[in-house]
């Protein structure tokens, strides 16, 4: 029986995805064989001998030490696209709020309501001009990062009439079929700058990504544009935004990830991380996270996972060899020779790399024993072998 501990709450449909017969599954779980988490924080998390795969119920993975698990050969998954049209329909709703003071001019009769000296219906008619904010019709719409939130959006933008930029270094063949065809999509993000009224960011945060939207970007954006950062804190620099919205270069600001700083800014219109938080996003991304658990700890496929190559295969044999091992050369050749001295038979294998870090699936016509699986642990940069049988 496997064990899968829950480091948060995670949707009962998610749940039922690891039966009962097979899987052990709570928050006791102790030396747990997987794990669900969403947000809680693991950098400082300490990994029983058991650890094989961390699910996270949703995309974002800045909570989970991915190098420390890669080391440990722990396969980490994510579910890419699971929130995207919660996300989507977020952004919509922050288009509109950052052209109409929707939120301002809602605070303001709110305010007018409780004074009783107030004639509701004059001051209405009479204040209503200091909240007058522009169409999105025919306004021009940038979107940096075109993954499966990235799209949604685009395409909900060109529905609503407006001329859609996208832009995406590493955009996928996948990614480019889900995009209508009236996206227009640019290979430098200063192209998408100098046209967007608005701008809204959809990429995963790294090193790399870090302070993506700083003052050089802000610079060769269009006078008083719109920015929108639903994706993660940090890809927008705080200071140099605040700046902006000072100046009156940036028009509005909405993001998901308030702190105390651009919470005080003016123009600014801070959501409390509403991005995912539906329950049909939750369900979604909890059913997702554990049938990728699932599929690894019984089959060995790893399938949208951050830190390890996707490998999936039928199987095609009494037995199945997992190996994580680094990328390095010659690692087949040794692997494939201790199995041709023990007279063992290959069916199928499966091989492949991601970065410093490869994924081998060997399918065997016959039992492995202890002594075939010591062997091939030993094989140096070889990180973890896991024996299945079917």
């Amino acid at each position: 029986m496997y064990r899968v501990k829950t480091l948060n709450k995670i949707s009962t449909l998610g749940l039922d995805q690891l039966n009962k017969d097979r899987f052990q599954v709570g928050a006791d779980v102790e030396n747990e064989d997987g794990i669900l988490v969403r947000s809680a924080p693991m950098q400082d998390y300490v990994f029983p001998s058991a650890l094989r795969a961390i699910a996270r119920a949703g995309a974002g993975t800045n909570n989970i030490p991915i190098d420390r698990c890669s080391e440990n050969g722990i396969v980490v998954f994510n579910t890419p696209g699971a929130n995207a049209n919660a996300v989507k329909e977020l952004v919509i709703a922050a288009l509109l709020i950052a052209s109409r003071d929707i939120i301002g001019g809602s605070r303001w009769v709110t305010e007018q309501a409780a004074d009783p000296g107030v004639d509701l219906a004059a001051a209405v008619e009479k204040g209503k001009s200091a909240f007058v904010g522009p169409e999105l019709y025919r306004k021009t719409l940038g979107v940096i990062g075109l993954g499966a939130i990235g799209a949604l959006v685009c395409n909900a933008a060109l529905d609503l009439g407006m001329d859609v930029y996208g832009y995406d270094p590493f955009l996928s063949v996948d990614a480019a079929l889900r995009l209508d065809r009236h996206v227009h999509v640019v290979k430098d993000v200063n192209d998408l700058y100098r046209v967007s009224d608005y701008v809204t960011i959809h990429v995963p945060y790294s090193k790399d990504t870090k302070d993506f939207i700083n003052a050089e970007a802000i610079a060769k954006m269009k006078g008083q544009a719109r920015v929108l950062n639903l994706a993660r804190g940090g890809l927008v620099n705080d200071d140099d935004m605040i700046a902006a919205l000072k100046s009156g270069r940036i028009a509005k600001y909405v993001t998901d990830f308030p702190d105390e700083k651009i919470v005080a800014a003016p123009n600014v219109v801070a959501l409390p991380h509403l991005g995912a938080s539906t329950p049909e996003s939750e369900d979604n991304c909890a059913v997702m996270a554990a049938r990728q658990l699932r599929d690894y700890l019984i089959n060995g496929n790893i399938r949208n996972s951050v830190n390890m190559p996707n490998v999936a295969q039928e199987w095609s044999g009494i037995s199945r060899l997992c190996l994580i091992h680094k990328n390095v050369p010659s690692m087949l050749t040794q692997i494939m020779s201790i199995l041709s001295k023990e007279g063992v038979n290959v069916e199928n294998m499966t091989n492949k790399s991601k970065k410093d870090y490869a994924y081998t699936m060997v399918d065997i016509n016959t039992r492995i024993n202890d002594t075939i699986a010591g062997e091939l642990r030993a094989i140096p940069g070889v990180i973890r072998v896991r024996v299945l049988n079917h």
